[in-house]
């Protein structure tokens, strides 16, 4: 993550979460769907990985591009832990998923 932090006090304001799930076969690898949305009425971010880890744990990708040599470079990403939590907090409570596991 990068050096640079948002200001705490500035909230996310997130919006127009979309979902879209993958299908049977793909949820079998742990990736659930795509999600979009739109961030402080201003930016809308597209391409999102909705993921569920073995243990049940959601988490959500941000999209990236490997290059030739191996290395991610991500177009989009929060700047920091703290930003990620608060952004897929938003998400999945939208989306139904607090608390929830795999079954």
């Amino acid at each position: 993550m990068s050096k640079e932090k948002r200001n705490p006090a500035q909230r996310l304001e997130i919006r127009d979460i979309r979902f879209v799930p993958t299908d049977a076969e793909e949820a079998k690898t742990g990736l659930r769907g795509f999600v979009s949305l739109v961030l402080n009425r201003s930016l809308k971010l597209d391409g999102l990985a909705l993921r569920q880890t073995r243990e049940g744990r959601w988490t959500l990708s941000f999209p990236s591009k490997l290059d030739a040599s191996g290395h991610r470079h991500f177009h989009v990403r929060p700047l920091d832990d703290a930003t990620r939590r608060e952004i897929e907090a938003q998400v999945f409570k939208a989306l139904g998923l607090e608390g929830a596991r795999k079954r």
